[in-house]
């Protein structure tokens, strides 16, 4: 892997660079692993662009839809399975050690923690990072799931609220979920 910047002068985008070059190296050897949180990063990035989203938000997003997946490693090796919610279990800790590896600040590390933490629980979602993040991961899994479209359309109206994501769900799928 490239050598790091020192933490104190990195930019966002070089924090973000080194983050999704970690997690590639976290991962290497499961192309599929690392294609997937690849593709939830940018759909992420494009929602939430879509919506307007604060830049400050959009950094705490960014990261993690880098780390999103970090507990699945650590779940097969404990439990043999990568169950949502034993990687719900077992993420935060070691996306908080790479994001502070990298240079995010605690607060940033702690709110990306908790995400990792609840991205497979869709009620109580508590902010736009993590709707839009809950968003990004289905898109990319109601694909490489090959769901159908009553799947799709189910997930467009109980999950997505974003005018983005919906409109990417509907595009990509090519399927109307409201009306």
């Amino acid at each position: 892997m490239p050598e790091p910047q020192s933490n104190q002068n990195k930019t966002s985008e070089q924090m973000l660079h080194e983050l999704m070059l970690k997690m590639i190296e976290f991962d290497a050897g499961d192309t599929a692993r690392i294609q997937h949180f690849v593709k939830v990063a940018s759909f992420a990035r494009t929602i939430a662009l879509g919506e307007g989203m604060d830049a400050q938000t959009l950094l705490t997003l960014e990261a993690a839809a880098i780390v999103h997946d970090i507990g699945i490693r650590p779940s097969e090796e404990k439990y043999g399975d990568s169950s949502g919610k034993h990687q719900e279990e077992l993420g935060p800790e070691p996306a908080r050690r790479m994001l502070a590896e990298v240079g995010f600040d605690p607060a940033r590390c702690e709110r990306v923690a908790y995400l990792v933490g609840h991205h497979h629980t869709y009620t109580n979602i508590d902010g736009a990072d993590y709707q839009v993040l809950v968003e990004a991961d289905f898109l990319v899994n109601l694909f490489e799931n090959g769901s159908g479209l009553d799947a799709v359309r189910s997930a467009g109206q109980k999950i997505f609220r974003t005018a983005t994501g919906k409109w990417l769900l509907e595009t990509m799928f090519d399927v109307r979920i409201d009306g």
